[in-house]
């Protein structure tokens, strides 16, 4: 089904090319001037430069051929040479009625494109905080988007479970248990089939461990090197686990089954999903493989005792430095890491794209591992690859955010207290139980939480304000919720005495009925461009003028109670807004309540 502003921008095509004029003049966007008309053409100004003539004159022509169209109900020429358009209602409403019948809305799928979502991120032995919040939520609603216009996509966490960081954590393991079979170079036995440590414990280990590296200008000769010693033991643990060395690498082993288990419980709760649970460790294997063909190609050299591959470009503006593939002694870094992975994914998937939700900070890192993929022939040359960095969530300080003692704050906090605000506001809802309080606010909390971070702009910085966010009223999930229960309340009642007649939806004659239909006929293209930018807050933005048309059209017209001729089309016309609704929120990773 092609998108209503297509049939429009064809019709002024055709025009401009019947008037002998390049088709491409004939460009029709939404108006941006709603009180004017509903769409328009510009296309006529830029003409006359080409054409050389007065482009009211050029606009006439164009809408002198269009006055017989079907579609417009109005098409008029302001000067000095704007095409205004506003469509019949006849056009309109069969547009949306055809919506009704057609599959997704009439989107146009795209099919049989295999899309990995990178998304997530999260070491082990660390609990998720406040930062790994946008990666998880934007990356869960582009999965699902993509997934929507029926793509295999491949949602992948890349735990970080690979790095120093680990050696840290065993370094500061062996420091307080000297004891561990783990240590001990003689040992032949059986580790222990559970572990000898818990979440909690690895919680307040790493940044113990972390905190014993850090040099300041205040320490003494004795502590520097102590704290040298430590860092230098933590590097020897991590080689010594990326060549798989009995005792550390089953001790790793160990971190990683307990970490997972507590992240995916974290990660439920935020109704965030993974197809792969794969961390850096298990690229590791294609290292050695990845490195021969970037020796065959002749692209990698040593410098200062580290692999590196040459990817700067001559129309870069600015330095790029070699991307860095091994460390000295050969062992992992970062670049290595996810080089390997794209090799992994290549031979796996076969991805045509792989999108990587990330820091926007990390922006130069992904450069050089994009350029260095390419270069050495890892990832076939038609698949994307595609950095989708993110801003920060801050603080009302404009700072990153903290809690109020200055500390990064916990995922599950956060989600926490965002839910005890939602339940502030419905507490004194005297029709509920208590226990259902509880999970509507669960319900309705989760959603302030996504819709306000999706509806920014992805690499867009925002500030977390709860209160803001929570409000039933604006911009906000929870007003989005309250709009759909109110919908689903209308249509259930209407059902529980009726039944539809016919699924047709009659033509509008109230003004705000009118503009929810043109709303709701923009839907699959919000959809399109949505998916082919990867930009959840379209939808976000979307979903928000609905609500707005929508109540205002509840206050206005008696749905239940008016013109018994238009009821049955009311009903449809509510089904349909419905269906948008649950489709919508389902996009951007939440659902609604029966009731608030």
């Amino acid at each position: 089904m092609d998108k209503l502003i297509n049939i429009l921008q064809d019709k002024v095509k055709n025009a401009f090319k019947e008037c002998g004029y390049d088709e491409e003049y004939g460009k029709v966007i939404t108006s941006n001037r709603p009180d004017l008309c509903q769409f328009q053409c510009d296309g006529a100004l830029s003409a006359a430069k080409e054409y050389k003539k007065a482009p009211f004159l050029i606009a006439e022509e164009v809408v002198e051929k269009c006055k017989d169209c079907n579609e417009f109900e109005r098409i008029e020429v302001i000067k000095p040479g704007f095409i205004n358009i506003n469509i019949s209602n006849s056009f309109l409403t069969d547009y949306c009625n055809n919506m009704i019948k057609e599959e997704k809305f009439g989107c146009i799928m795209e099919k049989d494109k295999t899309v990995v979502v990178d998304y997530g991120g999260p070491n082990v032995a660390k609990p998720l905080h406040v930062g790994h919040l946008r990666p998880a939520i934007i990356g869960e609603s582009i999965k699902r988007i993509h997934k929507f216009f029926e793509n295999k996509v491949i949602g992948d966490v890349h735990l970080g479970d690979w790095g120093l960081q680990m050696g840290l954590v065993i370094e500061e393991l062996k420091f307080r248990h000297p004891n561990w079979d783990y240590f001990s170079e003689d040992f032949k036995g059986e580790y222990p089939k559970e572990a000898l440590f818990t979440v909690s414990d690895l919680e307040e280990i790493y940044p113990c461990a972390s905190k014993k590296t850090k040099i300041n200008e205040n320490m003494t000769k004795e502590e520097i090197e102590k704290a040298n010693e430590f860092k230098e033991n933590a590097r020897k643990n991590t080689a010594y686990l990326q060549a798989k060395k009995k005792g550390y690498y089953d001790l790793w082993k160990k971190i990683v089954e307990i970490s997972v288990i507590d992240l995916k419980e974290n990660y439920k709760k935020l109704g965030v999903e993974f197809d792969l649970w794969l961390g850096e460790s298990d690229s590791q294997k294609y290292v050695d493989k990845m490195v021969e063909k970037m020796k065959d190609l002749g692209i990698i050299y040593e410098s200062d005792g580290a692999m590196v591959v040459d990817v700067e470009e001559e129309s870069d503006e600015t330095c790029i430095p070699p991307c860095m593939v091994l460390k000295t002694g050969g062992v992992s870094c970062y670049q290595t890491t996810d080089l390997a992975t794209i090799m992994q994914r290549q031979i796996d998937f076969k991805p045509d794209e792989i999108i990587y939700v990330v820091d926007k900070r990390q922006e130069l890192h992904f450069i050089q591992v994009f350029r260095c993929a390419r270069k050495a022939k890892i990832i076939d040359e038609n698949s994307k690859l595609t950095f989708l960095g993110f801003g920060t969530m801050n603080g009302k300080d404009g700072k990153p955010f903290k809690t109020r003692s200055g500390g990064v704050m916990r995922l599950e906090n956060l989600i926490y207290e965002v839910n005890q605000k939602v339940y502030e506001k419905i507490s004194n809802t005297k029709e509920m139980k208590e226990e259902e309080k509880i999970k509507i606010s669960n319900i309705v909390g989760l959603a302030a939480l996504k819709y306000a971070d999706l509806s920014n702009q992805i690499s867009k910085d925002y500030i977390f304000d709860i209160d803001k966010f929570t409000s039933f009223e604006g911009k906000t999930g929870p007003y989005i919720l309250y709009t759909l229960v109110r919908i689903k309340s209308i249509l259930n009642k209407f059902f529980e005495n009726s039944t539809i007649k016919e699924n047709v939806i009659l033509e509008p004659i109230e003004n705000e009925e009118k503009e929810m239909l043109l709303k709701i006929a923009k839907y699959n293209q919000v959809l399109e461009e949505s998916y082919k930018e990867n930009a959840p807050s379209k939808i976000c933005i979307y979903l928000y003028e609905l609500a707005n048309i929508f109540n205002s059209y509840y206050q206005k017209v008696k749905i239940l109670n008016g013109d018994k001729e238009r009821l049955n089309s009311n009903i449809v016309l509510l089904s349909l807004m419905k269906e948008i609704f649950e489709n919508g929120i389902n996009l951007l990773g939440f659902e609604a309540p029966e009731k608030m």
